[in-house]
């Protein structure tokens, strides 16, 4: 990576929901990181002129399909956006979007260190949801391939609104038909399958492991916390 772009990954999940953040300046970069807080986020962000570039889209698919919806009130986003976490976490989350040219929109500030977004349900692989900073560093890692993921403690997402998704067996599955999940958290940690004694297969009750085969096997647990 040059001195001149640096280039921050972070994940708001489900399996593949990356923000890909783009900065020619490398001090507005560093502002960026998972560990800040919300007016870094937010300043960096609307700093248009130096050649920010932030795209949350889900599973790769295209700028286009993952958009938000003009049509839909703010009001509305942040709603569903906060129906994916346990009210006493959303209700102090930040809450982001992005607009119709792909740009991240700080919808509302948090104070909790909890990212909640509307999601677009439209697109399979898109759903509401919560998620912490060490999550956010599991994703960045899964998204730059890295050999398994570096965040130090357990990393806590919320989809309590449901989701779909494309494979409990393979992290990189685009074309598979969708799997509709019922509302569920996941602790994002390298679980054993063998020492936990829980499933490798998808079920809508208790927990199983996803992407079991996988560094990046997560714990999955069905129903509300």
């Amino acid at each position: 990576m040059s001195t001149s772009t640096q280039t921050l990954l972070l994940e708001y999940f489900d399996e593949k929901a990356i923000a890909v953040i783009t900065l020619d300046d490398p001090a507005h970069a560093n502002a960026m990181s998972p560990e800040m807080g919300d007016e870094a986020l937010s300043v960096s962000a609307a700093k248009e002129g130096k050649g920010t570039r932030l795209l949350i889209c889900f599973f790769g698919l295209a700028l286009a399909a993952c958009s938000a919806d003009k049509s839909e009130s703010v009001q509305a986003k942040i709603a569903r956006a906060m129906s994916a976490g346990p009210p006493e976490i959303a209700r102090s989350a930040r809450v982001v979007d992005t607009d119709a040219q792909g740009k991240m929109i700080v919808l509302r500030k948090g104070n909790n260190g909890f990212t909640c977004m509307p999601g677009n349900p439209r697109v399979i692989g898109d759903p509401p949801m919560c998620a912490d900073a060490a999550s956010m560093q599991w994703a960045a890692d899964f998204k730059a391939h890295k050999p398994k993921p570096t965040n130090t403690v357990p990393g806590i997402t919320y989809m309590l609104a449901g989701a779909t998704q494309r494979s409990d067996s393979d992290p990189y599955d685009t074309t598979s038909p969708p799997i509709t999940v019922p509302p569920h958290w996941m602790i994002m940690w390298p679980f054993d399958p063998k020492a936990t004694g829980l499933p490798v297969t998808h079920r809508d009750t208790g927990a199983y492991i996803m992407w079991a085969a996988s560094p990046y096997a997560h714990a999955h647990i069905m129903g509300r916390p």
